[in-house]
């Protein structure tokens, strides 16, 4: 079986969340997480930002299902690794 061409963006809509810099963005295609600081390490705002129009243009990709279940399982794996 050969493996199957995929676009570039291929399982990049979310941002990997086991890489989070704070006070930066931490960009997907569509979802973007913020983290900021008040001074030290304390985390005192979170916030997520999505791109309409990205997600518009995922939509209409011809693998977004696949793409986006790959997303989902990445994310799954992230936040059990990230507890542990």
């Amino acid at each position: 079986m050969s493996p199957q061409e995929h676009r570039d963006c291929f399982g990049t809509m979310f941002p990997d969340d086991l890489h989070l810099r704070s006070d930066a963005p931490n960009k997907g295609k569509v979802f973007t997480v913020r983290m900021e600081r008040a001074g030290g390490v304390i985390r005192s705002d979170r916030s997520i930002e999505t791109n309409v129009k990205e997600c518009d243009a995922c939509r209409q990709c011809p693998e977004f299902d696949s793409c986006y279940k790959l997303c989902l399982a990445k994310a799954t794996l992230e936040s059990a690794i990230a507890t542990q």
